[in-house]
């Protein structure tokens, strides 16, 4: 799986899926402060799930039609910058969640998956 962390993805969760051998693009290390129909079509183009702390991804894929590979919609609060990386191996890679074709919304309490 190939997968593109949004801006506002922390640099040091990225660095730890990155360096885990993950295929991770970061977007603020690319296209800093581009739109998010943009980053949507990086994402298609390059077909990579995005990762991302922003709503307005579910609303581009189920109001608007995008169709990404994939994405994650981390919804969580109070979280040390390593965190999201952490959780995302553990999610992904220890207890194989199928994040392919779906939308993931991650919160504090819950995993809800919507096929895209």
């Amino acid at each position: 799986m190939k997968f593109l962390a949004n801006e506002n993805f922390p640099i040091a969760s990225f660095k730890i899926l990155n360096n885990i051998g993950w295929d991770i693009e970061h977007i603020g290390n690319t296209n800093n402060g581009i739109t998010d129909n943009k980053v949507m079509a990086i994402a298609m183009n390059e077909s990579r799930i995005i990762v991302t702390f922003d709503s307005d991804y579910g609303e581009l894929v189920f109001k608007y039609g995008y169709k990404p590979p994939g994405g994650i919609y981390l919804r969580i609060q109070d979280f040390k910058p390593e965190y999201p990386g952490k959780l995302l191996i553990d999610i992904i890679d220890v207890d194989k969640l199928d994040v392919e074709n779906k939308f993931t919304v991650i919160d504090d309490n819950q995993i809800k998956q919507r096929k895209i």
